[in-house]
C-alpha cells in the first residue's frame, strides 16, 4: 500500500508531451534513458538500463543508488538489499540511504542487521531520536516472530488477484472491498501506478469468513473517472461513506517530474443516502481538495462519531486520525484531531471501529515490524489508551492496514479481515481473513542445527519456516543448544531454512499433508563452513533446458541463496563451475558448460554481486562423479548426477 495519501494521476493532456519524448529517446544516452524511466516512475523499465551501467569495473555510485531504489519501488526487496549493501560502502553515500537500507532489511525479516544499520545512522548523524522507534521495532519484531499470536491468517485467494485488493467491509450480508479492475483501456489507467483506477467490488461471504464470487459493483456510487474506495456503511446499510478522487483544474495542482506532467489530487469523502431505491450523494462538509485529503472513514458503534484519516492543518504528522460528531440537525461537526495518544509524527491511517467497539488503525510512526503496522487502542474521540501493536502474524514487515473485526466468539481474538502487501500474497495488496480456530490435532517441528564438516552443534543459527508460497510462518535464532521448534498447520507444505554468517545455508522440505494424528516432526539442518579455500559445494537442482544456457526461473530462486552468501560475506571470492554428463562431444560439452557457468555468474551480477569476485569455469565431462564415461550405457539418474553446478571457494 502506498502510504502517501495523495493519488498522482496522469491526465490526457500530457499524451502529446509523452509522444514527443518517445521521438527524442533515440538521441539520449543509456544513462539519460534510464533516468527518464526513473523520473517517470517506470522503475521496471529503468532497471535493465541501470544493470548495464553498473556492470563495469568501477560503477558510478549514483547508478547503484538509482538501481537500489528501483528495486525498492517494485517491492523486490531481496535485490534492493543487495544493491543497498554495496551503496552504503561508498564514503560519499548519503545518510538517508542508511534509512532506506534499514527499511529494506526489515522487509526481508533481517531485523538484527537492520538494527545495526539504524545504529550506524544514529552514530553518523547524532540523531538517535529519528531512528529510536526503528531500533525498538527491530528488537520487538524478533520477539514477536519467535512467539506469534494464536491468529490463523488466510489469504482470500478467491477474490485476490495479481493487482491490489484491500479494505473489506461487510454490508447487509455481502462483503465490499476496493480493488484494481482489469482493463485494457488506457483512459482508465493510472499514470503513476500503471494499473486501473480503484473501484468497489462485491463478494459473497460465508460463515467461516471465506470470500468468493467477486464482481464489480454496478451501483451509482461506483461511477467515476478516477479512484473510488474504500467504502463503509452504517449498520442498516442505508448510508455509505465513500472515498473518491477527482481531477483538479488549478495550475498549482500540477506536478512536473522530469519531463512528465502529473496532476496531484487529494482524496474526498462522499456520503450516499438511500432514498426511493436510489443513492443520493453529497460531499462531506469538510472536504477541501485544494488543501488536503480526507477519507478512509469509520463509524463508532453508536454511529454518532465519524473517524477518518486526513492531512488537514493541525495534523501532528503526515496523516492523522480525526473525528467529527453527528449533530442533532443531522450535520457533522467541525473535525477534531484524535490526539497525541493515537497520532504521531508519522502516518496514521485506516481507522476502524469493530464489533468490540475499540479503535484499530495503521501507523508507521510507532515501533513496528516495518511499513504500516496495525495497532489497537480503547477510548473515544480524543481520549485513548496507549496503542498496542497487534504483533505477528497480524503484522508483518510489509504494509498491514484496513483491519476490521467482524465477530466476537468466546475467544478474545475474534474473527475479521485485514489487508497487506506481505510476502506470499497473490498481488500488490491482498485481503486476508483471520481467526483463532484451534486445530483438532497438534502438529509441530523440531530440530537441531549442526556444522556439516565437524558434526558439532551450531549455535546462533537463524532458522526460518516458510510456506510453499514463501509466506513466513516463523523465524528463530537458536541458542547454544542449536535447537528450534515451530508449530505447524495441517495439510501444508513448508520450507525450512538455516542461515548463519560464514556458512553455506541448508534447507529442507516439510509436509503435514495426509497427517491425521498429533505428531512432532524432526528435521535437522547441516550448514557447511565457507572459510576453507578449495571447498566445493554443489548447488542442487540447478537445471537448464536441453542445449540451453539461460537461467530458468526455478534455477534463479536457487541461485538467490548463493547471492545471499556472497552479499553477507563481502570478502568471499568463488569459482562457479558447471559440469555436463558424457553424452555429446567433449568439445561441445566444454563449450556448453562454460556458457552455463557464465550465465550463473551473470545472474549473480544482475542481483548485485561484483563480477570481479567470481570466475566462471566450464568443466564439461572432465570431472564425472561416476562410471558413466563415453560409450557406457547408464541410467537417466546416473547421467543426472554428473550434470551439476558447483560453488568453489577461491578466496576468503
Amino acid at each position: 500500500m502506498n502510504i502517501n495519501f495523495k493519488y498522482i494521476l496522469l491526465p490526457l493532456f500530457a499524451a502529446m508531451l509523452l509522444c514527443n519524448e518517445g521521438k527524442t529517446q533515440e538521441q539520449l544516452s543509456l544513462r539519460e534513458r534510464a533516468k527518464l524511466k526513473y523520473d517517470s516512475y517506470d522503475y521496471a523499465q529503468a532497471i535493465p538500463a541501470y544493470l548495464k551501467l553498473v556492470d563495469v569495473k568501477v560503477p558510478r555510485m549514483a547508478d547503484i543508488e538509482k538501481l537500489a531504489y528501483c528495486y525498492t519501488h517494485i517491492n523486490d526487496y531481496e535485490a534492493a538489499e543487495n544493491w543497498f549493501s554495496r551503496l552504503v560502502t561508498y564514503p560519499e553515500s548519503k545518510n538517508e540511504n542508511l534509512l532506506a537500507y534499514g527499511a529494506v532489511l526489515k522487509s526481508n525479516f533481517r531485523y538484527k542487521e537492520a538494527k545495526k544499520v539504524f545504529e550506524t545512522y544514529a552514530q553518523k548523524t547524532g540523531d538517535g531520536k529519528k531512528v529510536l522507534n526503528e531500533i525498538i521495532g527491530c528488537d520487538s519484531a524478533q520477539v514477536w516472530l519467535s512467539k506469534p499470536t494464536a491468529h490463523v491468517i488466510k489469504n482470500e485467494a478467491l477474490v485476490n488477484t495479481e493487482n491490489s485488493e484491500f479494505s473489506l467491509f461487510p454490508i447487509t450480508g455481502n462483503a465490499y472491498y476496493t480493488g484494481e479492475a482489469e482493463t485494457k483501456e488506457s483512459v482508465n489507467i493510472s499514470g503513476r501506478t500503471g494499473h486501473s483506477y480503484l473501484r468497489i467490488f462485491k463478494a459473497d461471504r460465508v460463515e467461516n469468513s471465506t470470500l468468493s464470487l467477486p464482481t464489480l459493483d454496478v451501483a451509482s456510487y461506483n461511477n467515476g473517472s478516477y479512484h473510488i474506495g474504500p467504502i463503509v456503511s452504517n449498520k442498516a446499510g442505508d448510508m455509505l461513506f465513500v472515498s473518491r478522487t477527482y481531477v483538479g483544474k488549478k495550475d498549482s495542482e500540477i506536478e512536473i517530474v522530469g519531463k512528465r506532467k502529473f496532476r496531484t489530487n487529494n482524496i474526498e469523502l462522499y456520503i450516499y443516502t438511500a432514498k426511493d431505491g436510489k443513492w443520493e450523494m453529497k460531499p462531506f462538509a469538510y472536504n477541501n481538495v485544494s488543501a488536503y485529503s480526507l477519507g478512509q472513514a469509520s463509524l463508532s458503534q453508536d454511529e454518532k462519531t465519524l473517524y477518518f484519516s486526513s492531512d488537514m492543518p493541525g495534523s501532528l504528522g503526515g496523516t492523522d486520525i480525526w473525528y467529527s460528531i453527528l449533530q442533532s440537525d443531522g450535520n457533522w461537526s467541525k473535525p477534531e484531531n484524535a490526539g497525541k495518544s493515537v497520532n504521531t509524527s508519522g502516518n496514521e491511517m485506516f481507522p476502524s471501529i469493530g464489533v468490540d467497539g475499540v479503535l484499530y488503525y495503521s501507523s508507521n510512526g510507532l515501533p513496528g515490524m516495518g511499513g504500516l503496522d496495525l495497532f489497537v487502542t480503547q477510548g473515544e474521540r480524543n481520549s485513548w489508551t496507549k496503542p498496542v501493536n497487534l504483533h505477528y502474524p497480524i503484522n508483518s514487515p510489509g504494509d498491514d492496514f484496513a483491519f476490521i473485526k467482524t465477530s466476537l466468539p468466546s475467544a478474545d481474538l475474534g474473527t475479521g479481515y485485514l489487508s497487506s502487501n506481505r510476502k506470499g500474497g497473490k498481488g500488490g495488496d491482498d485481503i486476508y481473513s483471520f481467526g483463532n480456530q484451534k486445530p483438532k490435532i497438534i502438529l509441530a517441528l523440531k530440530g537441531i542445527s549442526f556444522n556439516k564438516t565437524t558434526g558439532a552443534i551450531l549455535p546462533l543459527t537463524d532458522v526460518t519456516l516458510l510456506t510453499e508460497e514463501r509466506r513466513l510462518v516463523g523465524k528463530q535464532l537458536t541458542a547454544d543448544s542449536g535447537k528450534y521448534f515451530f508449530e505447524l498447520d495441517r495439510n501444508m507444505n513448508y520450507t525450512l531454512l538455516g542461515q548463519k554468517a560464514r556458512y553455506y545455508s541448508d534447507s529442507a522440505t516439510v509436509t503435514t499433508v495426509g497427517l491425521t494424528k498429533s505428531d512432532t516432526l524432526e528435521v535437522n539442518l547441516y550448514l557447511q563452513p565457507l572459510f576453507v579455500v578449495g571447498t566445493k559445494i554443489e548447488i542442487k537442482n540447478i537445471h537448464y533446458n536441453f542445449d540451453k544456457d539461460n537461467i530458468r526461473p526455478d534455477a534463479a530462486k536457487i541461485l538467490d541463496e548463493t547471492v545471499r552468501i556472497m552479499r553477507d560475506n563481502p570478502t568471499l571470492e568463488i569459482e562457479m563451475g558447471s559440469h555436463t554428463d558424457s553424452r555429446g562431444s567433449d568439445i561441445y560439452n566444454i563449450d556448453l558448460s562454460q556458457r552455463r557457468a557464465q550465465s550463473a555468474v551473470n545472474y549473480l551480477v544482475s542481483r548485485g554481486i561484483e563480477r570481479s569476485r567470481m570466475k566462471a569455469k566450464g568443466y564439461g565431462e572432465t570431472q564425472l562423479l561416476n562410471r558413466c564415461k563415453n560409450g557406457l550405457a547408464c541410467s537417466i539418474a546416473e547421467h543426472q548426477a554428473n550434470r551439476r553446478t558447483e560453488f568453489k571457494i577461491v578466496k576468503y
